[in-house]
């Protein structure tokens, strides 16, 4: 036992000491690399996402008559972007973008003008594939041509929709012409509202 004991204690020195005069040695040659490669494929997943061109729209005195002030504008342009593809949408899936209107409040503390006094007419970037529709005009509450959707964007209206998700796969554009009607006899001043815009599916 102590015989093998003392052969293992010199064996182990002798390793030790001829790789300790290996690392002490000069480098032979001048080495190799080896290169290593990876492929990662690209997981991420298409998107549906909603943007507006701008966030600020102005209405002009525009077609006014003896009992209604009258003003117009344009909404900012709103893209709705689907990257997915076909397999990424739900069966069935649509889409649909909506707005609301608030209460118009004045700077110098005048009664607001409500949301029902805001109307728009949609329009869209069509390529013709009928993918995607328009929503319907939103006449103003004051709208005299005894439209029956005379109720303004006092609640959710809607802006435009796809048909089919899966048809509408790519980039659309939508956009409103806005009408605002107020009394005759409404207090002078600036007003500002907001419209809030919504994406579902």
């Amino acid at each position: 036992m102590v015989k093998r004991a003392s052969v293992a204690a010199v064996g182990g020195a002798m390793l030790a000491g001829v790789a300790g005069a290996a690392f002490a040695q000069d480098q032979v040659g001048s080495g190799s690399d080896v290169d290593v490669n990876v492929a990662i494929e690209d997981i991420d997943e298409g998107v549906l996402a909603m943007s507006v061109d701008g966030t600020t729209a102005t209405l002009v005195e525009d077609g006014s008559t003896g009992t209604v002030r009258q003003f117009t504008g344009e909404l900012p342009t709103v893209t709705v972007t689907d990257t997915r593809s076909a397999d990424e949408i739900p069966d069935g899936a649509f889409w649909w973008v909506e707005g609301t209107a608030a209460s118009f409040t004045g700077d110098a503390g005048q009664d607001p003008i409500g949301a029902e006094n805001l109307g728009w007419s949609p329009t869209l970037a069509d390529d013709g594939s009928g993918a995607v529709a328009v929503g319907p005009d939103v006449a103003p509450a004051l709208d005299t041509d005894e439209d029956p959707n005379n109720v303004g964007l006092q609640g959710r209206e809607l802006l435009a929709m796809a048909l089919t998700s899966e048809e509408a796969i790519g980039t659309w554009e939508a956009g409103a012409e806005l009408t605002l009607q107020v009394p005759a006899g409404t207090e002078p001043g600036n007003y500002t509202s907001t419209i809030t815009l919504s994406l579902f599916e």
